[in-house]
């Protein structure tokens, strides 16, 4: 930095990481440069997940009879074959986007940065989605689990309703079967068959009961993070609502406004910039950690309802 003559004001850690969330969070890809590119009005789109872009709008537009939202065969078409939202094109020397399905007036257009989980999209660009469709839960598995199949460690998660993605209930399934029996039924458990409903019921009982024992390691329980969160929108929509606080019992709400001296601001009719600030990113992150917790009870939830609807062993 000192090489390029930047002023001492732009080489200090506060520019660095202005600098640096800057890039995480606004550049858009370019082939010639890894840091990628600013591009003006680019940065303004707010995200839409993968699986949300394709509205119903696209398949029911035909419906209407209207000029702005008809679509011919051919923009139909257009719509199956771009894969992506935007991209630089050597042709007309410009970043181009593209809608992925049908906007009407007054909608507003959301892009898609990729595909990210909320923890990702709260590292890289400061927000999360409520539902997210490619949020994922990660738990500890037994070394074998890893070793004796060919899926890679980011692929064996459980899904945001709870199931088992498709890899981790395969690599399961292997796992619990014993040494010298894996060898015959290898071809079943590439193609995700249901290997004995003993075998079932074993991985439904070690699945709950892992997610079980990390529900019970955190040291807070869905229903508190739930009443932090109705705490915080209390100082946030009224500031001066010190006593309704008090009255949640949020702990860890009070010694955060402690830590973060901000105990006089709650007895106040206005919060500062920073103060709202920073109650707004302790609210993301117990956001974040309400909606990991969700995900690993909706998993017993769902190996519950699984092993109840399998065939008595009896």
């Amino acid at each position: 930095m000192q090489e390029i003559d930047l002023k001492s004001q732009l080489r200090s850690f506060r520019s660095w990481l202005w600098a640096s969330a800057t890039i995480s969070s606004r550049t858009l890809h370019v082939p010639w440069d890894s840091a990628g590119c600013l591009c003006p009005v680019g940065d303004l789109f707010n995200y839409a997940a993968p699986e949300e872009e394709y509205s119903s709008d696209v398949a029911s537009s035909s419906e209407h009879n209207d000029t702005e939202g008809a679509l011919d065969a051919k923009q139909l078409d257009s719509y199956s074959v771009r894969l992506t939202d935007g991209g630089y094109e050597d042709e007309t020397a410009s970043y181009c986007f593209y809608a992925k399905r049908c906007y009407r007036k007054g909608e507003q257009v959301l892009l898609s940065y990729g595909t990210y989980t909320n923890l990702e999209l709260l590292e890289h660009y400061g927000f999360l989605l409520d539902m997210n469709p490619n949020d994922k839960a990660f738990i500890e598995l037994d070394a074998d689990v890893c070793k004796i199949s060919s899926w890679p460690k980011d692929s064996l998660y459980i899904q945001p309703d709870g199931s088992p993605s498709f890899a981790l209930l395969c690599a399961l399934r292997l796992w619990a079967t014993p040494a010298n029996h894996r060898k015959a039924v290898k071809h079943m458990f590439y193609t995700g068959s249901l290997l004995s409903v003993e075998n079932e019921l074993f991985i439904m009982k070690w699945l709950a009961k892992k997610c079980q024992q990390l529900l019970g390691r955190m040291l807070s329980t869905i229903d508190e993070d739930n009443l932090l969160l109705r705490c915080i929108n209390m100082m946030l929509d009224q500031p001066s609502c010190v006593e309704g606080v008090e009255a949640c019992s949020c702990r860890e709400l009070e010694s955060f406004l402690q830590v973060n001296c901000l105990v006089n601001q709650a007895t106040e009719s206005q919060l500062s910039v920073k103060a709202k600030r920073s109650l707004e990113r302790f609210e993301l992150v117990i956001k974040w950690r309400l909606s990991h917790k969700t995900m690993l009870l909706n998993c017993v939830s769902y190996c519950q309802r699984i092993s109840d609807s399998l065939p008595s062993q009896h």
